[in-house]
């Protein structure tokens, strides 16, 4: 129901590369091999993303040409396909001059030849991964790297598919990671060190910008909401959300018209406020007077901001903006990434909850998400309407971002969301079991240094998160129990 502000999209370099002296010497070969060219630029296309096809580069002088025309069309990510053989001064232009992801893809029309009819032109047509090791010697004498290389068949290599759609989705990340503007808003909770974030050096590691914002930025926008606007605002809320009596926690109520109608409100602010700076995302966490609109409001973030993460703008609380970007990267890779930390272990069944107060990514929930009325947030003022569900069942994975004393580092790691009662405290709860154990794995993942909030998403992408943390040069950590 809640659909995206924005599509996601990226903007990926394709050329290939070959040996001039062949084409002259073998009719047809160019032709049939920019055949199978055109059929690996329909496979990328089919992943989202926009191809800027630059030909067949099959001389040096034609890879400074393209070379030129990549730094003006805005890539997110290169691939070279390395059709069949070539010489490596096709690609040190290209791979010297640019400072974005190179892969190198080499995929065989046939998955074997047929030895009694093979000829050295079914051979040059097979000969994708001839000149890998020249190349990637080549990037290495430079200075630089291959990112990646892919090998496999053209036809019917589900292993090789799949590589190709990582790659487009971690174009995805890197496009939206350009430029985007991450705002912060407020102050860190009391006390909490692992949550300070130096801006300048955010902006340096991830190429983002980040507005710093004041909460009378809401306050202002919170002024010119309109009746109408609330009440389609509410009913958003609930069409989106169930609203259930309440359970065993005396914390919480069945949601009220008072909390409705203020969460409504607020979200229609939060609304105003993404478009009125632009924002990608924001972190924010404000105490405020008592009995103060700016505490009212900032204790009303939650409802909104949860149906934007939906949207595709993620929003986190406690200032936490190294969370922010982790939830950013999820999101991008279309599979959620829900403000989360660890919560009590169940040493009975061998698992550990995984959740938060809010906000929440609600497009991964398993079932329609709930609101119900807080009387009181736990560790902080204000109380109203909060948002409780679990994510989806399956494999989940887990990315926080974290700082050492020598920069930033991704601590990764992957379970599975099981099936199961949660707390009905008005919080997100996921059941998280690990292997080899709850126990084991959680004391693995702390002796990283973490901070104690993670983005948690669907599906198991570790290597994924790997490679973007690669990608951007920060150290990544995949942990196993």
């Amino acid at each position: 129901m809640l659909q995206r502000l924005k599509s996601r999209g990226a903007r990926v370099g394709f050329f290939a590369v070959g040996h001039a002296t062949y084409w002259d010497q073998f009719a047809g070969l160019l032709d049939e091999l920019m055949g199978y060219h055109g059929e690996l630029r329909e496979k990328l296309e089919q992943h989202g993303v926009t191809v800027k096809d630059y030909g067949m580069i099959d001389t040096s002088m034609k890879g400074y040409e393209a070379l030129e025309r990549m730094k003006g069309d805005r890539l997110d990510v290169v691939f070279c396909n390395m059709i069949t053989y070539a010489t490596s001064s096709t690609f040190a232009p290209i791979i010297r001059g640019i400072d974005i992801p190179v892969v190198l893809i080499g995929l065989q029309p046939l998955a074997a030849m047929d030895y009694t009819k093979a000829s050295t032109y079914m051979q040059l047509v097979n000969d994708n991964v001839c000149a890998v090791p020249e190349f990637t010697n080549t990037a290495v004498r430079i200075g630089k790297k291959v990112d990646d290389v892919i090998l496999g068949t053209l036809h019917n290599d589900e292993e090789a598919e799949q590589e190709i759609r990582m790659w487009c989705e971690i174009a995805k990340v890197l496009h939206d990671l350009k430029g985007a503007r991450l705002g912060l808003m407020g102050h860190v909770l009391e006390a909490m060190y692992d949550m300070h974030a130096d801006p300048t050096a955010i902006a340096a590691a991830f190429g983002v910008h980040v507005p710093l914002l004041e909460i009378d930025d809401v306050v202002r926008l919170y002024d010119t909401v309109t009746e109408a606007e609330i009440a389609a605002k509410q009913q958003v809320i609930l069409d989106a959300f169930d609203t259930p009596e309440p359970k065993s926690d005396p914390v919480t109520t069945k949601l009220t018209e008072a909390d409705l109608r203020q969460a409504a409100h607020t979200a229609v602010a939060l609304d105003k406020l993404i478009e009125a700076y632009h924002l990608t995302g924001l972190a924010y966490y404000y105490e405020g007077l008592e009995d103060s609109l700016q505490r009212r409001l900032a204790a009303s973030f939650i409802v909104g901001n949860s149906m934007l993460n939906a949207q595709g703008v993620p929003m986190c609380s406690e200032y936490d903006i190294k969370t922010l970007l982790a939830m950013l990267i999820m999101d991008r890779l279309d599979i959620g990434g829900s403000f989360a930390e660890f919560h009590p272990f169940d040493f009975k069944e061998n698992f550990i909850l995984v959740g938060h107060d809010g906000p929440h990514h609600i497009a991964i929930a398993d079932d329609k998400p709930v609101l119900r009325s807080l009387t009181k947030y736990h560790g902080k003022p204000g109380s109203g309407a909060s948002v409780e569900f679990k994510i989806k069942e399956g494999p989940i994975t887990m990315l926080g971002i974290t700082q050492t004393a020598s920069g930033f580092k991704f601590v990764i790691g992957e379970g599975e969301s099981r099936k199961g009662p949660i707390p009905p405290t008005g919080n997100t709860n996921t059941r998280g079991f690990f292997e080899p154990d709850a126990k084991s794995f959680v004391k693995a993942w702390v002796m990283e240094g973490p901070t104690h909030h993670f983005a948690l998403g669907v599906g198991h992408h570790a290597k994924t998160l790997q490679k973007i943390g690669q990608v951007l040069g920060i150290e990544s950590v995949i942990v196993k129990g």
